[in-house]
């Protein structure tokens, strides 16, 4: 085994991921191991890759999404996936903006009705 591969038990440690989890991401196709046997192995591509998929799931992006992102790469390279990013990210802003203000609204009407219980309550 190469010295820049990690294995899946420690693929799953690096990352703090599930067995499950990586076994899905590569069911999906968002990672490809090198196969030795039953034996997995990541490569520098495929970390690379986890790292991209993590970050992506953390703003909030659907795996799909991130799948069709990390094909562009390979099908037309890094300024066609860079303008795809771009544009994906002014989309998940607009969407994660959104939740904001939903979210900002159902703890102004929480708090509303906490303080008319608790002044209830109180009286």
């Amino acid at each position: 085994m190469s010295d820049n591969r990690l294995n899946f038990k420690e693929m799953c440690a690096k990352f703090d991921v599930t067995p499950r989890t990586l076994r899905y991401y590569e069911y999906i196709e968002l990672l490809t191991p090198d196969r030795e046997g039953r034996a997995r192995y990541y490569g520098p591509r495929e970390l690379a890759r986890m790292t991209l998929i993590l970050r992506g799931r953390k703003f909030g992006f659907q795996l799909e999404d991130i799948r069709q992102w990390l094909m562009i790469y390979e099908h037309e390279g890094t300024e066609a996936q860079m303008e795809k990013w771009v544009d994906m990210a002014d989309r998940q802003m607009s969407e994660l903006k959104e939740q904001r203000a939903q979210i900002d609204e159902a703890l102004a009407e929480l708090a509303a009705l906490r303080d008319e219980v608790a002044a209830d309550l109180a009286g």
